[in-house]
């Protein structure tokens, strides 16, 4: 049985890895503060532990505040993966790192297959990127992971925002021209457990199946819920402005892992599951 070690896993990945893993051999779980990936002294850590397997859930996901604070970034989703990367390089262990869609620019009409060149945007983008090239350079034992629209349990998601805003103000705005693939964490953390047991290292697209607007997966998510009549006007990006600019059409395609028979369900079945069981709780 392997050794599996989780870092951020109080983050909304972070738990649905855990969970996935809970039965594994030996499972570790690093949270902040006390394993700070930003240090160098997490690859000391990294060797002293040995494990198996690193997953690499932890990330500045702010993007907009990624913009007021690159260096933190840059920190987090950069020299963050280099370290892990070197501590596994020591002990002979794997690294899983996850990534973003943003990672490219998200062209309109395009869609964006494992191995094309990234040409990130904005600060988190070039940050995620950086991190992928770190511990590339790093690492031969490596999985790099991408995945778009995130959401699970917990309410820094768009799912959970969307809810809260629909119940506060009994009717929504929703950007209408931004598209992705909305991912149930779940989901995911079910795909690496599978990715990890076939030792075919590289990059992987591991989104749910089909891809959304932002608005689609509002009206989605509302209809699921029960709230099918409650108004949603959508709206441009334009209409919508922040501190940084999303790429408009960033949607993954997975190639490489469904070569290998790893797919994910489609998106609105996942959805459907996380609104039973938010209702649950």
């Amino acid at each position: 049985m392997s050794h599996i070690l989780i870092t951020g896993a109080n983050g909304q990945l972070g738990q649905a890895l855990a969970s996935c893993f809970s039965s594994a051999g030996q499972l570790t779980c690093w949270t902040r503060p006390r394993y700070d990936i930003t240090d160098p002294a997490i690859a000391d850590a990294v060797a002293e532990a040995a494990p198996d397997f690193v997953i690499n859930a932890a990330a500045w996901t702010n993007v907009d505040g990624a913009e007021e604070a690159p260096q933190f970034a840059f920190n987090v989703n950069s020299l963050g993966p280099k370290y892990l990367a070197e501590g596994c390089a020591r002990c002979g262990g794997t690294l899983v790192q996850i990534s973003t869609n943003e990672v490219f620019d998200g062209k309109a009409g395009h869609f964006y297959h494992e191995y094309e060149q990234t040409s990130p945007g904005s600060v988190y983008a070039r940050s995620k990127a950086a991190g992928e090239r770190a511990a590339s350079s790093t690492l031969p034992r490596l999985y790099i992971v991408r995945v778009a629209w995130l959401y699970g349990a917990g309410s820094n998601n768009f799912a959970a925002k969307i809810s809260a805003a629909a119940d506060r103000h009994g009717a929504l705005r929703v950007v209408s021209d931004e598209f992705g693939n909305p991912t149930y964490a779940p989901d995911v953390a079910a795909a690496v457990a599978k990715l990890i047991e076939t030792q075919r290292y590289g990059i992987y697209h591991l989104i749910n199946d089909g891809w959304a607007s932002r608005y689609h997966w509002a009206v989605e998510l509302m209809r699921l819920s029960g709230r099918e009549a409650l108004p949603i006007q959508p709206i441009s990006a334009d209409e919508w402005p922040r501190p940084t600019t999303p790429p408009p059409h960033a949607v993954l395609v997975n190639n490489a892992g469904a070569a290998l028979g790893i797919t994910l369900r489609d998106w609105r079945d996942a959805l459907h599951d996380y609104v039973q069981t938010e209702s649950e709780r």
